[in-house]
């Protein structure tokens, strides 16, 4: 009995010994506070101002990417946070938030729901923080030029421009072809991409013309173009404007053919105001509402039914920025150089955007460029651009 009374002692001392040496004398565990809370992830969009339509689509699509991991589980048990500013495509107000995000709020990582000049403005605070940033669709060359820690999800401006070129010359036989172009970075950096493609492949480029985001007038651009009966007419433009030049062309009955890239892919803003006057409409872009895949049909169906009203590439792109650090997170943690780490490991990986082969050594993603064309109002398949040559990205 007394062998019994002393074995259940030295047990009864061993088990406090293991529980004081693992979790410290004072009986808690010693894992750091931000360990055990929640993953904070910082966002910024234009909410408000001249690209809100894009703000809230991006928004809505940052919001259903965070339900979705927290209903499965958070990132192995923690929920997800997201920490979220509007911009309002300025770049002072996008410096701002960078700012709050890098030395306030927490975040490991940031994802831009911005366009290029907001995004660029703002990449070199998240480098400097060393916080990962990854630019949903915002196509300017300089943004992952700023360091190793800033990613791109959708195609540098470079990679779009020449896909645009070769859908013009060899899938819709462009020989003349006229340049329409919003006079930002975003139509600057595709207008001269193409031109240089589309001139490598034996196009003549009869006229380059721009005009300014929220111009609602094209009438005498287009009787001016129109003298000059090019074959196609290549607008990079958003879908505000983009929508009024299809419709003034077709007032002036202009016969001609529009290739368009992914500023008016928008079901709302560029099919709904657009109407008739967008069929045939061809346009690079980053969604392929056609494919089977798995991925790409839940989130279209998720989209539509949380919201009212079917996603376009912006969301599409900012979703998958998302899915692919939840998936790097889950895989290396949340310290946000495993983050950066775990982006450059990224290999085939299966998003709404199409399967990721990975990104290159400047942050830049490489996949397939789809492209779709406007079929009794809605946005189909009309190729998909995987050649190397096109889809590859610069490195440097």
């Amino acid at each position: 009995m007394v062998c019994k009374q002393v074995g259940k002692v030295i047990v009864f001392f061993l088990v406090l010994t293991l529980t004081l040496l693992t979790f410290g004398c004072s009986g808690q565990e010693p894992a750091k506070e931000e360990e055990k809370g929640p993953v904070k992830i910082g966002f910024f969009a234009p909410v408000t101002g001249p690209a809100a339509a894009d703000g809230e689509s991006v928004l809505n699509a940052a919001k259903l990417a965070v339900e979705k991991i927290n209903e499965a589980g958070g990132i192995n048990g923690r929920e997800v946070v997201l920490v979220d500013y509007d911009d309002g495509l300025d770049t002072k107000q996008a410096v701002s938030i960078a700012q709050k995000l890098t030395t306030k709020d927490g975040v490991v990582a940031v994802v831009s729901g911005s366009y290029s000049g907001t995004t660029r403005a703002s990449a070199k605070i998240y480098q400097d923080a060393k916080i990962p940033m990854i630019s949903s669709y915002a196509i300017h060359p300089d943004i992952t030029r700023t360091g190793d820690y800033i990613f791109r999800q959708s195609f540098v401006g470079q990679v779009q421009g020449r896909a645009g070129a070769k859908v013009a010359v060899e899938m819709l036989n462009a020989k003349r072809i006229s340049i329409l172009h919003v006079d930002i970075d975003f139509g600057k950096t595709l207008s001269q991409s193409f031109k240089e493609k589309a001139e490598e492949l034996g196009a003549e480029i009869v006229s380059i013309d721009s005009f300014s985001m929220g111009e609602r007038e094209f009438t005498p651009v287009l009787t001016k173009i129109k003298q000059l009966n090019p074959d196609l007419i290549y607008i990079p433009a958003y879908a505000g404007e983009g929508a009024q030049i299809v419709r003034q062309a077709k007032d002036l009955n202009m016969k001609i053919q529009f290739l368009g890239t992914e500023g008016i892919d928008s079901t709302i803003q560029f099919l709904g105001v657009a109407e008739d006057a967008a069929e045939g409409v061809v346009i690079t872009t980053n969604l392929n509402r056609d494919s089977e895949r798995k991925e790409v049909q839940d989130f279209i169906k998720s989209y539509n039914e949380k919201y009212g009203f079917k996603p376009d590439m912006v969301a599409a792109s900012t979703y998958d920025a998302f899915m692919v650090l939840f998936h790097v997170m889950k895989e290396k943690g949340t310290d946000p150089e495993a983050i950066r780490q775990g982006l450059t490991e990224i290999k085939d990986f299966p998003a709404v955007t199409g399967i990721i082969k990975g990104y290159n050594r400047l942050g830049e993603v490489e996949k397939s460029v789809q492209v779709q064309i406007v079929r009794d109002g809605e946005f189909h398949y009309f190729a998909e651009i995987s050649d190397p040559d096109i889809i590859a990205a610069p490195t440097e």
